[in-house]
């Protein structure tokens, strides 16, 4: 035999780790089975799971999407669950309501620039110049949905030039809080008054327009995405004017904001909604013709923002003093620490807050059906008022609980998204 002790010349290969410590089985076990209890609690809610599967699956599992009626459903023997056939005929009412069918290309386009129009403002990695489209947005998809003359959208985007150069004019002489109070009331003189006028002569000069679609038309997912995503869009920035005016040391400020938040914070949004749809008329001059889905987007606001600004006070709230005196102490005034320093840190801390107010909005504009608007849950009525659909109750509720599951689903991931990309480490 050799003395020669043995020595290793070259590393061995690495070796795969056993099946258990890896993938799905080593999730399962730390996760569903790491202990008795875990493992009896894990069975019992697969069961239960595979239980509830075998009873759901074979009843949406239909061959049905071909049926005209559900009277063919029902004498067809292949067919013994779900009639799907509902929505393949009645998809087009579902998404657009009675909107014109030759005009339904308008939504499609207005949605899908819905989406260029938020990308940047959700991804900072976007180019900044996309928030150029984003301000312009809103007064094209109005155009674009309702149609007529183009003067009355581009007179309506003219009030915010007229508030910019209101303020920044006046702020020197008056002070800068009057001189935005000022600002904020010429843009509302002018939009209530001066655009419609001035519209009005440019459309007798040139007119220029697309065809005009009653709001009486909308329903349907179409709307109910209207009015979500502009109550979505109006109510975080008058939520934060709110939030501030609360706390702040003006007396007339604080009291009135106070006063609005708890008013409309103890008002069920239902009652809003008729006094939008029955009493605002009587407010307003004799002969005003104001739209009923303007009226119903006006209070969904209101009522979204006296949420969003207890949301965000409790995101100024949970900040500590010291945020504030360094911002006093960098020399700051108050509406450059608020902008730099205090509002993003409270709006962070806000984010579940936040998106969880936008998914109870979105899903409370079902109840415009209750004041005649055809939502997709109001169109259910009509749909079951037909011969070939009468009687025919879960499939429709089953695809509509389906559309808003994928919007709320959606924002609830991007809020998930977006407290990862903020989280700080200390």
């Amino acid at each position: 035999m050799s003395s020669e002790p043995y020595v290793r010349t070259e590393m061995l290969s690495e070796q795969p780790a056993p099946l258990g410590q890896t993938g799905i089985l080593r999730w399962m076990r730390e996760n569903l089975f790491s202990t008795i209890p875990n493992a009896i609690i894990s069975t019992l809610a697969f069961l239960f799971v595979v239980l509830i599967l075998s009873k759901l699956l074979p009843w949406v599992l239909q061959p049905s999407w071909n049926s005209e009626s559900i009277s063919m459903c029902n004498d067809d023997p292949n067919i013994t669950g779900a009639c799907w056939g509902v929505i393949r005929t009645r998809f087009n009412q579902l998404m657009f309501g009675f909107y014109p069918s030759e005009l339904q290309w308008r939504p499609i386009v207005t949605f899908i620039m819905m989406l260029v129009a938020i990308a940047p403002v959700l991804f900072d990695k976007l180019p900044r110049k996309m928030l150029a489209f984003s301000a312009i947005y809103p007064f094209l998809a109005v155009w674009l949905l309702w149609g007529g003359s183009i003067w009355g959208p581009i007179m309506a985007f003219a009030g915010f030039p007229i508030g910019f150069f209101a303020n920044k004019y006046l702020k020197d002489v008056t002070g800068e809080l009057a001189a935005m109070i000022i600002a904020v009331l010429a843009t509302i003189i002018w939009w209530l008054y001066g655009a419609s006028l001035v519209s009005g002569a440019l459309a007798s000069v040139i007119p220029l327009g697309i065809t005009a679609v009653k709001s009486s038309d909308f329903g349907g997912l179409m709307l109910s995405i209207t009015i979500g995503v502009s109550g979505i869009a109006l109510s975080l920035p008058i939520g934060v004017v709110l939030a501030l005016g609360r706390q702040s040391d003006m007396f007339i400020i604080k009291i009135l904001s106070v006063g609005f938040i708890e008013f409309i914070r103890g008002v069920p949004l239902i009652t809003l909604l008729f006094v939008a749809s029955v009493l605002l008329n009587f407010f307003l001059p004799p002969g005003t013709n104001f739209d009923l889905i303007l009226r119903v987007i006006i209070m969904v606001t209101i009522f979204a923002s006296a949420y969003m600004a207890e949301v965000i006070r409790g995101g100024l709230a949970g900040l500590p003093t010291g945020q504030y005196e360094a911002a006093d102490a960098l020399g700051l005034d108050y509406w450059q620490s608020m902008r730099l320093i205090i509002m993003p840190q409270a709006l962070k801390i806000s984010i579940p807050g936040i998106v969880g107010t936008f998914i109870g909005l979105f899903k409370d504009t079902t109840l415009v059906s209750l004041i005649g608007l055809l939502d997709p849950v109001g169109l259910i009525v009509t749909i079951q008022g037909t011969i070939e659909w009468n009687g025919i109750v879960w499939e429709l509720y089953m695809f509509i609980a389906l559309m808003f599951w994928v919007f709320t689903f959606s924002m609830s991931r991007y809020s998930m998204y977006l407290e990862n990309k903020l989280k700080t480490t200390h």
